[in-house]
């Protein structure tokens, strides 16, 4: 029989190993924004789209449905979005942000001037502005993109559970070797994600996920964003 101490020192060692695990992956995890175009293997992407079903949801709904892209479906989803983005105003099933005020426009405006800067756009490159913008709706040359959709009837929880799936998609994609954008931008046009894929009316798009493996040469893929201190977003309670 083991001794009670050495069963609590190999526990501790072994929650030790699983926060390490974990604090690698969400250290190591940002959003790519330039993709190679090389395919993921279907056998992978399985194995991601596995590990997000383990998702927990509210009364275990599990409201999240998925549609997922490969080869030619990519490349029709890409040129119809893009061609429509040009010519239609967006319309999403989920409100926009109303405004980004005091810390939150702080860190916005961070993150972009971050984003530009990489890419060699000037404060004054209105034009450049607008061209990056526009290369969320080509999904950044990624081969794969995963538009995520949640149940009318289940409000803003549904779409709250569907960000845990989505986070959970992120962090297996990470530990698989593989480079994923999460896209809200995508959802700015749901009724046209809709009709392209028959998804049907009770569904509302939440947003869409490119992913597939990262180009390490592309400079746009050089930054990296800050976070907050724990000071910052966390009150004690005693």
């Amino acid at each position: 029989m083991s001794h009670p101490s050495a069963d609590a020192s190999m526990s501790e060692a072994s929650t030790t190993e699983a926060f390490a695990i974990l604090s690698r992956l969400l250290d190591d995890r940002w959003t790519c924004r330039k993709f190679l175009a090389e395919e993921v293997p279907q056998e992978r992407i399985e194995r991601l789209l596995t590990l997000a079903q383990r998702t927990p949801s509210w009364c275990n709904t599990q409201p999240w449905q998925v549609v997922v892209t490969s080869g030619r479906s990519t490349e029709r989803f890409r040129a119809a979005l893009s061609e429509h983005v040009l010519s239609q105003q967006p319309a999403a099933d989920f409100a926009f942000p109303a405004q980004y005020a005091g810390v939150y426009r702080d860190r916005r405006r961070a993150c972009g001037f971050q984003l530009y800067d990489s890419v060699g756009i000037t404060k004054e490159d209105a034009e450049g502005r607008v061209q990056q913008m526009l290369r969320n709706f080509t999904f950044f040359d990624a081969p794969h993109v995963a538009v995520v959709t949640t149940e009318a009837d289940l409000g803003v929880y549904g779409a709250v559970d569907c960000g845990l799936y989505v986070n959970t998609f992120l962090l297996g994609a990470q530990s698989l070797g593989l480079a994923a954008a999460p896209q809200a931008a995508l959802a700015s046009y749901s009724p046209f994600i809709r009709e392209h894929f028959g998804i049907p009316d009770n569904r509302r798009v939440v947003l869409g996920i490119s992913f597939g493996y990262a180009d390490p040469t592309a400079p746009v893929n050089s930054f990296r964003t800050s976070r907050a201190d724990l000071d910052d977003v966390v009150t004690w309670s005693r």
